[in-house]
């Protein structure tokens, strides 16, 4: 029997730490109504405390990648999941809302912020040259559907127990993630006498190289973001992942729950929604890595931000009619496409900046992409508040979308066949 390439393994534990932060992350939706009942703190004060900490983990993306390339991979992997397990410690003696500014903005926010932007980008170039795109899709799948998969457990807890309860059932989960990343993680294929996926002759002058720059880390992303704003493509991408963040992260993963009980939906059904979308995420985002090995990324980016725009305009007339099967059509289809965008993105990042930079420079992006979801976050509360209604921020949202399919397709052709040889 053919012994399991240790890549795999380190993709495995690497998707579920993911899972565990999405789930820790996203869970802030679910947690809006019970914060507000018993510390009679006002949603959009809430909105803003989970807006700091949605704009904080895209900002520490460029960071993160470069303390992994100067600290290394498990140590800033350990880090990252200790601040999450204590943040969610602190929450249970919170009494103030500085304090959920302090907790759920400043240190779920950064410790989120390795796993949810740039950790699969490390582990793709690190571990893989065949199949990075899928293993880009697999770990980027992971993020949103553990953004989505345990929302309806949480929900049930906090309806039925205590958000209390649900806390205690996610700091579990950072805990054991914890001790996994301690004994499986390795820096790289050499450490456990090995090579990267796939790796040849050809494609060996492609690979990163496990040298640790002796620079200071800040003056590295500092360096990296006068290099992409010199870069029409990077403004493009840029441009259309902040429109990527404000129509998933921000709005629907916020205010999505919010929405749907504002007509009448209980909240375990809407948060089951949510899971089903995670589903099929990950078949989608999957699928889009798969795609992204063998397709012009361009395409790939006009059809998903087209097809979101038109479901989330969708959904108001779906929940105005009050249609369960229309909300499951509008759940397949938005699921499919929720970070879709992440693989293609990656890849066309990669090709602008060469696979040493390439983690830096999709950090700033991942940064762009949080301001568009704190903005989604913070302003779906204000539009609620306006006028008793998400429907305005939604079908904006839909709107946007549209503009970001047109900013991909100005994009120059692309080959992801070539990423993979260095030309």
């Amino acid at each position: 029997m053919k012994k399991l390439h240790y890549s795999w393994i380190i993709l495995i534990v690497a998707f579920f730490a993911i899972i565990v932060a999405g789930i820790i992350r996203s869970s802030s939706g679910v947690f809006i109504e019970p914060f507000e009942k018993e510390f009679n703190w006002s949603r959009p004060m809430i909105s803003f405390a989970f807006a700091v900490g949605l704009f904080l983990y895209g900002f520490s993306g460029p960071f993160m990648a470069a303390f992994v390339e100067r600290f290394g991979l498990k140590r800033v992997m350990l880090y990252s999941m200790a601040l999450l397990a204590i943040g969610l410690s602190l929450t249970f003696i919170m009494n103030s809302s500085w304090q959920l500014i302090l907790i759920w903005g400043v240190m779920i926010g950064i410790g989120s912020g390795l796993f949810l932007t740039v950790l699969s980008t490390q582990v793709a170039n690190r571990w893989f040259v065949k199949r990075r795109g899928l293993a880009v899709g697999i770990l980027t799948a992971a993020t949103a559907t553990g953004q989505l998969v345990l929302l309806p457990v949480l929900a049930a807890l906090v309806e039925y127990y205590s958000w209390r309860y649900a806390i205690g059932l996610i700091l579990a989960l950072s805990v054991i993630m914890l001790l996994l990343i301690l004994y499986f993680i390795k820096e790289w294929p050499h450490d456990v006498q090995t090579t990267a996926l796939g790796l040849t002759a050809r494609s060996q002058a492609a690979q990163p190289t496990d040298a640790k720059p002796s620079g200071n880390p800040f003056k590295m992303v500092w360096d990296s973001l006068l290099e992409g704003i010199k870069s029409k493509t990077f403004w493009l991408l840029a441009g259309s992942f902040f429109i990527c963040g404000l129509s998933t992260t921000g709005l629907v993963g916020t205010h999505f729950i919010g929405y749907c009980m504002s007509f009448g939906i209980p909240m375990v059904f809407a948060a089951s929604l949510l899971s089903f979308m995670g589903i099929f995420d990950l078949i989608g985002t999957t699928l889009s890595g798969w795609l992204s090995d063998r397709f012009d990324n361009r395409w790939l980016l006009f059809i998903y931000y087209a097809f979101r725009g038109l479901s989330l305009i969708f959904l108001p007339f779906a929940l105005q009619h009050g249609s369960v099967t229309l909300l499951v059509i509008f759940a397949i289809f938005y699921g499919l496409d929720w970070i879709a965008t992440v693989p293609p993105t990656i890849g066309l990042t990669r090709r602008e900046f060469g696979i040493e930079k390439s983690a830096m420079m999709y950090g700033w992006m991942v940064a762009f992409h949080q301001v568009g979801a704190a903005v989604a976050t913070f302003g779906g509360g204000l539009l609620y508040n306006a006028f008793d209604s998400y429907t305005s921020a939604f079908v904006l949202a839909g709107i946007f979308c549209g503009l970001g399919s047109l900013f991909v397709i100005l994009l120059r052709k692309h080959n992801p066949r070539e990423d993979s040889i260095g030309t």
